[in-house]
């Protein structure tokens, strides 16, 4: 089978060809459709994410896909009682750039009848990734006023259209006017401009935000945590911008502020129940079509280096996704 393989941390990922995977107990073989990109791809070939994985490895966090065949003495995944031809989507952390890819079954989920494979792959991060912040940790209220930076990005997105199905009013941050109108069209009630000169007065002009969603840092951050209102919350879910900022504690002693960090993918190993039930609420989401995956490009297999390049290069809105 072909794979995308990393072999050295800093180094381009190769493509190669390997034996085909054979399923251990408790494991699937899921023959791969669709895999989505994630920033934490890019960092984590850069060895500047936390997570680590045995080198070499084969990237690809989240993919999505059928079946194939189960290890020996593993019970059917309940999922349709059948091993072959089920639609799953996975997270993983890694492996999915591959035609086969070996999981634990428990890893696997049922995907809608409507839900397409390329839109699987691009749901589970980024929409799981919002919704736990905004629901499990900020506890978003409806009326209450989200900042959203990065508003047009993989997560950024998901949390503009979340936070509106929520009830909030949202405002969305993002860079130039094409960014802005994908973020407005994801239901954002007011946008900025990320490259306006002064982002701290900009912000505060609107009057005060009780939440923001932050995958980006740097001074966006430190700018955003001076708008927010008594008692506001801070979400850090990631630092695309590469700097992570100084949080300033009188602040958040003075204005009663909470800076909450969030690892989406850090619940599986402590409280994987909550994910599951974020999940299971996103699905339904998704089938009563209230929620819209954005997938700015679709990329074949050997484009994965292209896929990289456009989350590197901020020119991918939504998500990436390469398709096999």
């Amino acid at each position: 089978m072909q794979a995308w393989q990393v072999a050295t941390i800093g180094a381009p990922a190769q493509k190669t060809t390997r034996p085909m995977p054979q399923p251990g107990p408790g494991e699937a073989r899921i023959k791969v459709a669709a895999c989505g990109l994630n920033f934490a791809d890019l960092l984590m070939q850069q060895g500047k994410y936390q997570e680590h994985p045995t080198l070499p490895y084969t990237p690809g966090m989240e993919f999505a896909g059928t079946v194939d065949a189960l290890g020996p003495d593993t019970e059917g995944p309940d999922i349709e009682g059948t091993a072959s031809g089920t639609r799953v989507a996975v997270f993983a952390g890694s492996g999915g750039l591959a035609d086969y890819a070996i999981v634990p079954t428990a890893r696997l989920v049922p995907l809608p009848d409507a839900m397409s494979f390329a839109q699987a792959a691009a749901f589970q991060i980024a929409y799981g990734t919002s919704h736990l912040a905004l629901d499990h940790k900020a506890r978003l209220q409806p009326g209450e006023t989200l900042l959203v930076l990065g508003a047009a990005g993989g997560v950024g997105l998901t949390a503009v259209e979340i936070g509106k199905r929520m009830g909030a009013r949202v405002i969305a941050c993002a860079r130039g006017p094409e960014k802005l109108a994908i973020a407005r069209a994801a239901g954002a009630d007011l946008t900025i401009d990320s490259d306006t000169p002064d982002l701290k007065a900009a912000f505060k002009a609107l009057g005060g935000v009780d939440v923001v969603y932050d995958p980006v840092g740097g001074p966006a951050f430190t700018a955003a945590l001076s708008a927010c209102r008594p008692e506001g919350r801070l979400l850090t879910i990631g630092f695309a911008s590469g700097e992570v900022p100084p949080i300033p504690a009188n602040l958040l002693l003075v204005k009663n502020l909470s800076v909450i960090g969030l690892y989406w993918g850090g619940y599986l190993t402590f409280a994987p129940h909550v994910l599951t039930a974020s999940l299971r609420t996103l699905f339904r989401w998704f089938e009563e079509g209230g929620l819209r995956p954005h997938i700015s490009h679709e990329l074949p297999f050997d484009a994965y280096p292209d896929g990289l390049n456009l989350l590197q290069t901020r020119q991918a809105t939504g998500k990436v996704v390469i398709t096999l």
